[in-house]
Parts: C-alpha cells; sequence; structure tokens
C-alpha cells in the first residue's frame, strides 16, 4: 500500500448517526417512514409526525417490532399551518433538547392548474414548499448555537422534468429546488449543510395507481422503492463532514426524463 492510499484511509472518517437528534417531516409514510427506520437502526434518535393516527401507530408499530422503540418520538401534526409548525418544535425541545438533522420530506401529490381551487393550491404550497421553509427557519435557530448541524431536503424530478398535468405539484418542486441552493449559500458559515434529493418516480402511498401496474413498473426498472431513496439519505448524513452532498438525483434506471 502506498503512502497517498494510507494518508487517503487515515483521514477519511465519516459521520456516525449514533446519538443524532433527526426530525422527519412526513415521516409516517412513504419514504419518511423508510427513512426513519433506517436512520434508527443506525443508532440515531427520530422524531417523525404526520397528519394521521392510523398511520402514525402503524409506523410506531414497526418501530416496536424492531426493538427501536426507545429511539422515535411520534405524533400527530398538520405541517401546513403555522400551529401545526409550532406544535413539532415545541415536541423538539421537550422530547429532544435540540436538532442535529432536519429532513424536509413532507409533500401532496396534486395535478395540473385545470384542476383544483385556490384553497387546494394554498394548502398543497403550504405543505410542498411553505412547510420546508418554515421548518428550516426553525432548524437553523437550533442549529446555531452548535455551529454544526444539516438539513436535507426530499424534492423531486419534477422541479426538472415539468410533465403534462403536472404543473402546480412541479411549481412546489421547483421552489423546493430554488430554496435549497439558495439557503446553502446562506448557512455554510454557520457550520449548517444543506443537500437536496430529487428522486424519480418512486413506489408509495402517494401514487394513484393499482397493484398490477405497480408489480409491472417495479419489474421493469421504471420505478424506486422508498429503501432507495432512504439509503441516499444515509449515504449523505454519513459523509465526512469536510464534503457536502450538494444535489442528488435519482432516477429508475429505464425511467424516460
Amino acid at each position: 500500500m502506498d503512502n497517498t492510499t494510507s494518508a487517503t484511509n487515515k483521514n477519511y472518517q465519516p459521520e456516525t448517526l449514533s446519538g443524532k437528534r433527526i426530525l422527519i417531516t412526513g415521516g409516517t409514510t412513504g419514504i419518511g417512514r423508510t427513512t426513519a427506520l433506517l436512520l434508527a437502526e443506525q443508532g440515531a434518535t427520530v422524531m417523525l409526525f404526520g397528519r394521521h393516527a392510523p398511520e402514525l401507530e402503524d409506523t410506531l408499530q414497526q418501530f416496536r417490532e424492531k426493538n427501536l422503540e426507545n429511539q422515535v418520538h411520534g405524533f400527530t401534526a398538520d405541517i401546513a399551518t403555522e400551529a401545526g409548525i409550532r406544535q413539532v418544535f415545541e415536541q423538539v425541545d421537550q422530547q429532544m433538547s435540540g436538532l442535529d438533522i432536519l429532513i424536509n420530506n413532507a409533500g401532496l401529490p396534486f395535478g395540473g392548474v385545470s384542476e383544483g381551487s385556490y384553497k387546494d393550491w394554498q394548502y398543497l404550497v403550504n405543505t410542498n414548499l411553505l412547510s420546508y421553509m418554515a421548518c428550516s427557519q426553525e432548524a437553523i435557530r437550533r442549529m446555531q448555537p452548535q455551529q454544526k448541524g444539516q438539513i436535507v431536503f426530499i424534492g423531486s424530478l419534477s422541479a426538472k422534468v415539468r410533465t403534462a398535468d403536472s404543473s402546480v405539484y412541479s411549481a412546489t418542486k421547483a421552489g423546493v429546488q430554488a430554496f435549497a441552493e439558495a439557503l446553502r449559500k446562506e448557512t455554510i458559515s454557520q457550520g449548517i449543510k444543506i443537500s437536496l434529493i430529487e428522486p424519480g418516480l418512486v413506489d408509495t402511498d402517494l401514487l394513484d395507481m393499482d397493484a398490477a401496474k405497480r408489480t409491472e413498473l417495479l419489474q421493469q426498472n421504471k420505478m424506486l422503492i422508498t429503501d432507495d431513496i432512504a439509503s441516499c439519505v444515509a449515504y449523505i448524513l454519513t459523509q465526512p463532514w469536510r464534503s457536502n452532498f450538494m444535489m442528488a438525483r435519482v432516477a429508475p434506471v429505464q425511467q424516460e426524463i
């Protein structure tokens, strides 16, 4: 082994998730749930929430089945409201006494501008974009005193691939992309890293698709599973602190882009 290789190995010190306090928005279903379980398995304490009690209980049961119940805090809250966001961060302070990592993941599907009403769009924007802004602000306030923290945004390839009948949804995801990229420049001097993951088609509860079609797309490598994105999150969070994984676009091998 030459000196260069030896020095490289010696200096490579990945971050550990053991003992890290992590808040995951939209953590009771889909990508959020799978990510929460994976990070807890790696030693993190995770806080998650969602709008619906049955989904929350189902998620907490999965933690119990893996003997991870002491590493999770869960409750119901609506991230689309100011009161809901306030409730979330009150729980962060009470249950975890601080925050190391925020994963902005909450999201709702939607179609084009011909669908829905102004009220529907407002709720979508509140959930898919404004909640990311508000949660980031609250997280940064808690990370600043320790001069270290990380925020991961789960966006969508819809920010780049703007298909027909997705105009409203695509607009929110393009907003997430722009916000994450600008926020990175605002927080880097404070020791807070910002990463953005933009998945392609993922098999989640958000998809309006029957089981047969899901199976077909998975077999054709035209759709991802939630574990694909969760593993990407874990990879980013465990990189050496000197490196900042700025953006990851993760698409199925056969998805047309």
